[in-house]
Formats: structure tokens, sequence, C-alpha cells
């Protein structure tokens, strides 16, 4: 039995094919798992518990019925769906964790992060995220009717967009917006732990580190826009490999 990671599904009404293989991924590979950790950015835009999403409805469910299952199911916040609630994730079924937090998979301590909080040469973003992240915000901006909160996702989106074809404009893309070296080396010390997992970036990969001359691994999650992505870990390794669409 393994442990399973997964970030970046985005999933969106638009897509319906990459929920579609979340639901197959539920129901087949995911009821002989120890657990599953969801590190963030499972919707593509997440304005508030009480959206009538379909999607939304259709993945509660389908969470709730695994683990029902036996398998627990745990949730991290990603970029676009900070906002949502415990109302959700109970009716999901899902268990909410900090990020970062640190969970413990067969003796070993690991640290899980979405990711975005360690992008920190992008100055804009990084300002962009303590505004969305302060509770104040949050209130106030939940306290609007739902076709405003909805317009406010679409205007983001857009912004995020731009923002991210100036820097490719500018040739910073692929350094700006990966996570920077020096804040994952701080952060995995502050903790005192040698292997992080995140995602977030969507450049899937196992990267060798060195911390204090011992040896650590970043492993990223892969998103899922072409294909899945989801890292397996139990006793004897782990693995990082793609989901092909049927």
């Amino acid at each position: 039995m393994a442990t399973l990671f997964i970030s970046d599904l985005h999933l969106d009404p638009e897509r319906p094919r990459i929920t579609e293989l979340f639901v197959q991924f539920l129901r087949g590979e995911a009821r002989g798992a120890d657990a599953l950790y969801i590190l963030g950015d499972l919707f593509e835009a997440w304005v508030g518990d009480d959206d009538p999403s379909e999607v939304g409805t259709t993945v509660a469910r389908e969470i709730r019925a695994l683990v029902e299952s036996g398998v627990p199911v745990f949730f991290m916040h990603g970029n676009r769906d900070f906002l949502l609630g415990t109302d959700y994730a109970r009716q999901a079924g899902m268990t909410l964790l900090p990020d970062p937090a640190v969970v413990m998979l067969h003796g070993r301590p690991v640290l899980l992060s979405h990711g975005d909080q360690l992008c920190t040469d992008d100055l804009a973003y990084q300002q962009f995220r303590r505004q969305v992240r302060d509770p104040r915000w949050q209130a106030q901006f939940l306290s609007q009717p739902l076709p405003a909160r909805l317009a406010f996702a679409r205007q983001a989106r857009e912004a995020s967009a731009r923002h991210q074809s100036g820097l490719k404009d500018e040739g910073t893309m692929e350094s700006i917006t990966d996570v920077a070296p020096a804040t994952v080396a701080d952060t995995l010390h502050r903790y005192g732990i040698g292997t992080l997992v995140h995602g977030h970036t969507h450049r899937p990969a196992v990267h060798a580190i060195e911390l204090d001359g011992l040896p650590g691994e970043r492993i990223v999650l892969g998103d899922w826009y072409e294909q899945g992505s989801v890292l397996r870990v139990c006793e004897q390794g782990h693995a990082l490999q793609a989901l092909p669409l049927a």
C-alpha cells in the first residue's frame, strides 16, 4: 500500500476530461491507498463554499465515498482554492492541513507545502498572496454576492495571465515563477527536515538537494492539464508518475 500525493488539478467545467480522470483515480487506485494528500489547487477557482458548482458537488461526493471506504483524505489550500472552507471540507470528508505541514511517512518526517509561498522572487505575486490570505480581506470578500465574487475570480485569472505573459516577455519566467532555492533551504532548516513535497510550479521532478552536508530531496508534483500526476510513497521508496488520459 502507498500514500498518494497530488496537486494542481485545476478542475473546471471547461475541462471535463480531467474531472473524469480524477473520478476514475478516486474510484480506482486511491481505494487501495494508505491516505491521499491533495496539496492545493484542486479547483481552478473557488469563491466560497456556497458556489453551487456541479464540479464541486461531484468532487465532494467522490472524495467522501473514498473516505467512507477507509482512506483518509487531507487537503491543503493552493493559490486558486485558498477560500475553500470548513463547510466544503466537511461535505467532502477531507481534513484540512496548514501550509506547510509535517507528516510522518514510514518513520521519516516529510514537509508538505503547496509551494507558492516558496516562490519569493516573484514579488508581485507575494504581495497579492499576503493580501488575499488576510482573514479580514477574506471575510469582506465572502460577504459579497456570489456573482461579484465570480467576476473577481475571472479578473484575477486574467491578471495572472497578463503577469505571466509579462514575465515571459522579460525572459524571467522560468526563474521568478519557480521556488527560490534559498527559501527552500531556509524552510527546511526551520523545520529540521530534509524532504519537501510541493506542487504549484507545474514542473514535476525529483531534485536532490544538500542541507548542512547531508542529502535531501525536493519532490515537485505535476499539474493535471494534459494528464494526471501522482506521487506514490511506500516503505520501499517513492515514484512520481504521470496518469494518461484515456
